[in-house]
Parts: structure tokens; C-alpha cells; sequence
């Protein structure tokens, strides 16, 4: 079954218009000249530019944000006819691959065009960032820049990609509706003797058929009574009578991701586990009351552990209690001790409690909401406190 009437896409030029202009405010307040941006959901945020060939590592892509101008596509020949339906209008490209100089020369130009301020050029070298292109190629371009000094501008990115818009906002809505749909029409779907991967392909055909564009991030792992870990999967192991089946799926609408879990009884649960997992959507209760305009990261950690430490909890390997989550399946901050991160509207944060309740056996949940004026909305549809179980 189709859901809900799905939002807009392809966003208006003015919608990257305000973007850049909150970007050139960030600029500023770091003391940066421009922005070097390398990778998909950087380029995306500020251009709008899709595309599958990012798949290819052959060829490296460029965009210049200048502190005072829009931004420059620095980009293989191949990419001018998509790019070129975007909203960026300067665009300069060169016949990649050609390995020798593969966009160096034409990147440092453009670069070098722009007008100095503060004498620095930001690049995606901190917190969560990668640079998709040679590191030989960026010292390179690095000492073709006299002059110019750069460097981290993860911060700067993040201070701007963390608070979304109200239209990044509604793509986010709609991919949790699609999984939120998709998660409860899977019981029905499941049956003791499948595969771990058969029952993941059944759940991604079913959220691929409600409209997503992608599930890049489908784990799916059982194990009796509990699993050992939530990232691996799924494989060839049968479901049992006792199984625990742990699924959590990092499905996109128009490059957004949702980024949330359910857990799953096969045949019959334990009072132990039963208890496991009433604690962990109690701890999400916690946290999603915790997470308000004003309030940290640490708050939003804070009011989850207290949870999990009454009923019992002896930690989990998971490291934190929930993240952002945007352009990227896990984006900052992290819901932990020493994050710090104030916590503003228009933020998207999942809320992740995890629980070790045995040796190698733990229960995680997880929602994903949307910070508002004075609250977390719900993105997705709230689990049930009691655990499913499949007959």
C-alpha cells in the first residue's frame, strides 16, 4: 500500500538561496574566506546535485562556496548536463579522469578568485567528515594556495547542516512514514525457519514498493534472546522459537534519511526480555521528553541512563544514546556525556536507548523526532511498549 502524497523533491532555488545565506553567516562568524566541499551530502546540501556515479571513486568532484558569492561547481565534463540543472550557474569542468591534474589546476583558480578576508579556506577535515579526493591531490591544491591557510571547516558545515529546514524536514517525515508503515505490516510476513536474510528483503521490497528511494542501511540479526550487536547482518541463520529479531533500516526520500529499529519475539519472549524492552521504550519516553530547545546532548543522555540504570542495565556496546540524522544516516551531535551539544529547533535526532540485560544479550530501540519551538515531534510511528511476537 502506496503512503501518503509524498513532498517535494526537487526543492526551488530560493530554498538553497536561504541556505546560503545562513551558510555566509557561519562563514563569517569562522573567520572563512570559502568553503571546500568534496562529498555527496555537502555538494547535495548546497547544490541540489544528484547522482548514482558517486558510487564511481574514479572521478573527484569540487564545490567553492565563497564567503560573499554563489557557489562553483568545479566538475568532470560529465557531470556539466546534470549540474547545469541545478541552481548553480558557474560551473567549470575539465575531461576526467586525467589523473596528472585531475581538476587541481582549475580548482586552485577558482579558489584563488575569491576575495580574502580572513585569509583561510575552510575543508571538510574535522568531526564526521572525509575528503573525497586524493590526499597526494589535496597537498597539492594545499600548496598551490599561497596565501591562503587551510583549514577545518567541519565545524562550520555542521553548525549548518544540523538545524534543517522545514523542507528537509518534511523528507525526513515522509521516509519515517514509509518505514514506520512497512515495520508494522511485517509480522504477517515472518515465520519461524526464515533466513535473516529473507526476512530483510521482504522488508525491502515492502518499504521500496511505499515510495523510498533507497535503504542503503538494512541490519537485520537474531539471536535467542537477545542480540550480541546491531550493526552486522543479516545472514543466513534461521529464526528460532525464542529469537530475538532485531531490524533497523537507514531508508532515503530525495537524499534524506530515517534511521530507526524494532524489535521482534519469534514464537515466544522471556519475562527477562519482556522487561528488557518495556526499560528501553521507557528510556525513549525519557529522552524524547529531554530533548527540547535549550537542553544538551548530555540532558538528552542523561535522562535515558537514569532509566536504564533503575531497571538493571549493564551498559551496551552501542557508545552513545541517539544522534542527528539528515543527508547522512548518522549526522552530530551524539547523545552522550561531554557532547554539549545545545540542542535547537529544527534539529532531527533519533532516540536510541540500548540495554545489556545478559552476557552478549541487549535490547535498542530507537525513534527519530524533529525539535520544535518548545518540544520533540514524533517523525516516526511510536513502537509498542509491549514486544511483538511472531507466531
Amino acid at each position: 500500500m502506496p503512503s501518503p502524497q509524498p513532498p517535494e523533491r526537487h526543492f526551488p532555488a530560493v530554498e538553497f538561496e536561504r541556505r546560503l545565506a545562513r551558510l555566509h553567516a557561519i562563514m563569517r562568524a569562522h573567520r572563512l574566506d570559502a568553503l571546500l566541499l568534496t562529498t555527496p551530502p555537502n555538494v547535495r546540501y548546497v547544490t541540489g546535485f544528484d547522482s548514482q556515479f558517486w558510487e564511481s571513486p574514479t572521478r573527484p568532484w569540487f564545490v567553492v562556496v565563497p564567503l560573499d558569492g554563489a557557489p562553483i561547481a568545479v566538475i568532470p565534463d560529465i557531470g556539466v548536463p546534470e549540474m547545469a540543472r541545478t541552481w548553480v550557474a558557474d560551473i567549470r569542468s575539465w575531461p576526467a579522469p586525467v589523473p596528472e591534474d585531475d581538476g587541481i589546476s582549475l580548482l586552485a583558480a577558482a579558489i584563488a578568485g575569491v576575495a580574502r578576508r580572513f585569509g583561510r579556506v575552510g575543508a571538510e577535515l574535522g568531526r564526521e567528515m572525509t575528503l573525497r579526493m586524493p590526499v597526494l591531490d589535496f597537498l597539492t591544491l594545499r600548496e598551490r594556495l599561497r596565501g591562503l591557510e587551510v583549514v577545518d571547516g567541519a565545524p562550520a558545515i555542521w553548525e549548518a547542516r544540523m538545524v534543517k529546514t522545514p523542507a528537509e524536514i518534511a523528507c525526513i517525515r515522509h521516509i519515517c512514514r514509509i518505514a514506520s508503515d512497512a515495520y508494522e505490516a511485517l509480522p504477517p510476513k515472518l515465520e519461524i525457519g526464515m533466513t535473516e536474510r529473507e526476512a530483510a528483503r521482504r522488508l525491502r521490497i515492502d518499504i521500496a514498493e511505499r515510495g523510498a528511494d533507497a535503504t542503503p542501511f538494512l541490519p537485520a540479526i537474531s539471536g535467542p534472546g537477545g542480540v550480541a550487536q546491531i550493526v552486522c547482518g543479516p545472514g543466513d541463520r534461521e529464526l528460532r522459537d525464542g529469537d530475538i529479531l532485531f531490524f533497523d533500516t537507514g531508508s532515503t526520500f530525495a537524499g534524506y534519511f530515517c534511521d530507526f529499529d524494532r524489535n521482534y519475539a519469534i514464537g515466544r519472549a522471556s519475562d527477562e526480555v519482556r522487561r528488557a524492552h518495556e526499560a528501553v521504550w521507557d528510556a525513549t519516553e525519557a529522552g524524547i521528553a529531554a530533548a527540547v530547545p535549550g537542553a544538551t546532548t548530555d540532558d538528552v543522555w542523561q535522562a535515558m541512563a537514569r532509566v536504564l540504570e533503575a531497571a538493571g542495565s549493564v551498559g551496551n556496546n552501542v557508545g552513545r544514546l541517539g544522534h542527528g540524522v539528515g543527508l547522512q544516516l548518522t549526522e552530530p551531535p551524539s547523545n552522550r556525556p561531554g557532547d554539549g551539544t545545545v540542542i535547537r529547533e529544527g534539529m532531527v535526532l533519533t532516540i536510541e536507548p540500548g540495554m545489556a540485560y545478559a552476557p552478549d544479550r541487549m535490547i535498542v530501540h530507537e525513534e527519530n523526532v524533529a525539535i520544535t519551538a518548545d518540544r520533540a515531534e514524533l517523525l516516526t510511528a511510536r513502537a509498542p511498549r509491549e514486544l511483538p511476537v511472531i507466531r
